[in-house]
């Protein structure tokens, strides 16, 4: 059967890694897949697995880009004959909603985030015949704000490739190209470098600057791409000066994410990069723009699981908690360092397979095909 996966682009992001593995895992199960996004830096991935992309204006609200949308998606569903659709951000959700009234395909979306109900925004977001959403406190959000029956939607998981992140992924490339060395005390941080995300980016600049007396040799690596990137660009060139050496190093938009992750001795950030950084056994500080959970462990895991490692809803983040936690990871015996990195990576394995948010995917599927 046919299905498409539409969302807004597939640059780096969380919801865009969680399509290009659910594309790539659907295909190996024998389904024909199509995606529709207005394109990015995983594009090249999907065709180099074999799957189809169209580019559509997906990415914002414009009128005119809707209405070329609209036209386009209708033309894509007819002609490629496809059995079912599959949304995975709200503006996409929106158009195909609108497609689904006329041309009755069966039709799933799911939920990667809570979006702002304000200014009439709830009443132009359709969530489907059935909704997956990727954490419990997502499936609340949808029951309270969209009244969608608990029976119509399905917990699932950002699913994680254990195989391609795992302790053998190779950074000396990236050690390489970033002049990182084995005696450096690595703290990698990835994530979109929009405002709404990258908070800790410039936290952790700041950490930095506090901690460089304390932690030898510490460096960060940030890596991602936005409309905040230029800002925090400006603040590590600053921090840079200040110290008289790159501390902070500026990676950009990259694909080549388990790579960028192996040198690292602790990740820092949220959500499906800090599950891939746990599947490479990195010990991980978990900490975003909605909140702050802090070095993972054990004691940390009801905290995590609730939110999807996203943090909603806990407290805030904040420079000092940041470089606190940090001066106390450095401090640590390398024996406790090890303990936490495979903790995370027993975790991922029996929890975040590509496998299991598959599963829960052709389920849905089947349920709507009925």
């Amino acid at each position: 059967m046919k299905v498409l996966l539409s969302l807004m682009k597939l640059d780096i992001g969380g919801a865009e890694t969680h399509v290009v593995e659910l594309a790539k895992e659907l295909k190996r199960r024998g389904w024909d897949v199509i995606v529709t996004s207005n394109g990015g830096a995983y594009v090249a991935e999907l065709e180099n697995a074999g799957i189809k992309h169209y580019t559509v204006p997906l990415q914002n609200k414009n009128p005119a880009n809707v209405l070329k949308a609209f036209r386009m998606l209708k033309k894509i569903i007819t002609e490629e004959k496809v059995d079912i659709v599959h949304s995975h951000a709200r503006i996409p959700s929106f158009i195909l909603g609108k497609l689904w009234r006329r041309m009755k395909f069966p039709f799933v979306t799911t939920a990667h985030w809570v979006f702002t109900t304000k200014y009439g925004l709830k009443y132009i977001t359709n969530w489907g015949q059935k909704t997956l959403a990727v954490s419990e406190d997502i499936k609340k959000y949808l029951m309270d704000n969209y009244h969608i029956p608990e029976e119509n939607i399905t917990v699932t998981i950002n699913g994680i490739d254990t195989e391609r992140f795992s302790p053998e992924a190779d950074g000396s490339e990236i050690c390489r190209e970033f002049s990182i060395s084995e005696d450096d005390n690595t703290i990698v941080y990835v994530s979109r470098m929009d405002e709404s995300r990258s908070k800790v980016a410039h936290q952790l600049i700041e950490a930095v600057l506090e901690l460089n007396s304390i932690v030898e040799n510490l460096k960060v690596l940030i890596v991602g791409g936005g409309d905040d990137y230029d800002k925090v660009y400006e603040e590590a060139k600053k921090a840079n000066e200040s110290l008289g050496r790159d501390a902070v190093v500026m990676a950009g938009a990259r694909v080549d994410i388990a790579q960028l992750i192996a040198p690292a001795k602790l990740f820092v950030g949220v959500s499906r990069a800090a599950l891939e950084a746990m599947a490479e056994e990195k010990p991980a500080i978990i900490a975003g723009n909605e909140g702050y959970i802090g070095l993972f462990g054990e004691d940390k895991l009801q905290q995590a699981l609730h939110t999807n490692f996203c943090c909603r809803g806990l407290e805030e983040s904040t420079t000092a908690k940041l470089a606190q936690d940090i001066g106390e990871f450095f401090g640590m015996w390398q024996e406790d360092r090890e303990k936490l990195g495979k903790y995370g990576r027993k975790l991922i394995l029996e929890n975040y397979s590509v496998k299991r948010m598959t599963d829960d995917t052709e389920g849905v599927y089947r349920s709507v095909l009925q």
